[in-house]
């Protein structure tokens, strides 16, 4: 690839790296692209991105192939490789040849140059000393990629993990919302249900909720299902 077709295709994958800002953004179909572009911009034979779940247990989130797949399954399933390695320590690992690395990772090493790879490179995906998974490019060549291209990864990596945080901040934050007004439908549910209580029974609000508290105790249930039946007139307190 000349230089400034690459140059052209570096920038159009920041650029679009940098549109995981907008509302209807698709992690799936986003790191899906990544790793297409990025196989091409870093000459890689396949790429693939692993991310910690809300357990902080890695997962593979997007290949470009099957074989690369089932290796970034093997390596997890091992608990050791140079893109786990990457994620935890949050720096690029590089081998330039698989077989520097058979003695430190002697599994991966031997599953990975069976399917035909040679060499690999982990870029973390990270922001603010965070490290969320990583970047893993496999090429079919021995040999490291030069500074400028682990710059460029590193880059691309680091605003691809602004994107991510970013829809998942926004994921959870609407739970949050969506936790939150449930809170308060079930809030209104039981002043309504306070309210009828305190007027058949001819009693204050206090007395009223002592009451539904006392009910729903007695039998085991949630206040706010008591409170709900007692609003839709299937229990009378």
């Amino acid at each position: 690839m000349a230089a400034s077709e690459r140059d052209q295709m570096l920038l159009s994958t920041l650029t679009t790296v940098a549109d995981t800002l907008v509302d209807d953004f698709d992690a799936v179909d986003f790191l899906d692209d990544l790793v297409i572009r990025c196989a091409a911009l870093f000459d890689a034979v396949d790429v693939g991105i692993v991310l910690a779940d809300e357990h902080g247990e890695l997962v593979v989130m997007a290949s470009t192939s099957e074989r690369m797949h089932l290796i970034e399954v093997l390596q997890l399933s091992g608990d050791n490789g140079p893109c786990i390695e990457s994620f935890r320590t949050g720096v690029v690992v590089t081998a330039g040849s698989l077989t520097a690395i058979g003695t430190r990772w002697p599994f991966f090493a031997d599953a990975a140059r069976d399917s035909g790879y040679q060499s690999v490179h982990a870029v973390p995906l990270r922001l603010r000393g965070e490290t969320i998974g990583s970047l893993n490019l496999f090429r079919d060549t021995i040999g490291e990629l030069g500074d400028a291209d682990i710059l460029a990864a590193q880059a691309i990596a680091d605003v691809a993990t602004i994107g991510l945080v970013h829809e998942r901040i926004v994921r959870e934050a609407s739970l949050a919302r969506d936790q939150l007004q449930r809170a308060l439908d079930v809030r209104i549910v039981i002043e309504q249900a306070k309210g009828i209580i305190a007027h058949s029974r001819n009693v204050d609000m206090s007395a009223a909720w002592d009451l539904l508290r006392h009910h729903a105790r007695s039998r085991e249930a949630r206040v706010s299902d008591i409170a709900r039946d007692v609003v839709d007139g299937l229990v009378v307190v």
